[in-house]
């Protein structure tokens, strides 16, 4: 069965309605150009708040081992997924001990990664539009017909621009075995919605 991802979690409400509908991941986001923006002492009171439930994922942009160690020492992460290039991931993921997935935005088959490096797994969305101020999170969707056929190094997430109306869609043109979802799941930026995370979730999980 497809797995899902809500990201961008940032209130008791969100957190309870992921766990509640089954999410297999919460993710927080620790950027402070992004709406959704929380600190890690933050997202330890909304963790603390289930004791079992999804795996918790904690979204950093181009941190540094330092501000990655920070984070850790503030709240429980079962994974760290970074927006940055190879080499950085390969460092974070020796420093920290903790698995992480790597962000890469494309638009056409070359930008598929060919190699694994030193990731986990990959979060694959659409590269952010022209005048974005942050790499993802962008409501923007690709071509997901490039997917197929891929030869993927390793387990993969499909971001961007999904919603609960296109999802299915997106998995079964893609083939992805797991989805994640931020803004198509809010009612303002930065707002989710309950009633959407639940629609959403269900849209992947009770049409598989």
């Amino acid at each position: 069965m497809t797995k899902v991802k809500i990201c961008g979690i940032n209130d008791p409400v969100s957190f309870d309605t992921a766990v509640g509908a089954g999410a297999d991941w919460v993710g927080f986001v620790f950027y402070p150009r992004s709406p959704r923006y929380i600190t890690p002492a933050t997202a330890a009171g909304l963790t603390q708040r289930s004791r079992g439930g999804p795996l918790r994922v904690g979204l950093f942009v181009t941190p540094s081992v330092d501000e990655i160690r920070a984070a850790l020492s503030a709240v429980h992460l079962d994974i760290l997924q970074i927006y940055d290039d190879a080499d950085a991931v390969a460092a974070i993921r020796a420093a920290s001990g903790v698995p992480v997935w790597r962000a890469v935005g494309v638009s056409t088959i070359s930008d598929l990664p060919a190699t694994a490096g030193a990731a986990d797994a990959f979060v694959i969305e659409a590269k952010p539009p022209a005048g974005a101020t942050r790499p993802g999170g962008n409501a923007a969707t690709f071509d997901w017909t490039i997917l197929k056929g891929w030869l993927a190094p390793l387990p993969w997430v499909l971001a961007g621009g999904l919603t609960p109306e296109n999802v299915r869609q997106a998995i079964d043109v893609s083939g992805a075995r797991a989805v994640d979802v931020s803004s198509g799941v809010e009612t303002a930026r930065g707002v989710k919605s309950p009633e959407l995370i639940r629609a959403f979730i269900d849209a992947v999980k009770q049409n598989a």
